[in-house]
């Protein structure tokens, strides 16, 4: 069964760093796309970052770049998102995806149907880890 796993969400106060997983098990390809999606309260879904099949591409949003980073461990089939600089702003379930791509010519798309349709061509989804940040 193919499955993505999050864990490394909390409470911290602002300023602080998380780092959270991403898990997948029973893919048959251990170098996926990954790619980070939060949703907080009351808000649409938004897409926070990707990370290529070879690692060699990784994309952000605006609002977290400089403060946050993705990356892999190929031999855990895991990838990391390490949050630095907290905000309160940043509050939110995380989730992980896979099943489409991680390419500068498409990370408008992903961000603008998810942003104006909810919904997202990534298909395979975890089932999202909290973070907490407060003042």
């Amino acid at each position: 069964e193919e499955q993505l796993v999050e864990s490394g969400g909390g409470l911290v106060q602002a300023g602080a760093s998380l780092r959270l997983s991403c898990a997948a098990s029973g893919f048959t390809s251990d170098d996926l796309t990954i790619a980070w999606f939060r949703q907080a309260p009351g808000k649409q879904r938004e897409a926070v970052s990707c990370i290529g099949s070879t690692d060699d591409i990784t994309i952000y949003a605006d609002f977290v770049k400089g403060r946050f980073t993705i990356s892999r461990d190929t031999a855990k089939n895991t990838v990391y998102l390490q949050m630095n600089s907290l905000r309160t702003a940043d509050t939110a379930i995380y989730y992980c995806a896979t099943g489409y791509k991680c390419l500068p010519e498409y990370w408008k798309l992903v961000v603008e149907t998810m942003k104006y349709l909810g919904t997202s061509d990534y298909s395979s989804w975890g089932q999202g880890t909290q973070v907490t940040v407060y003042s």
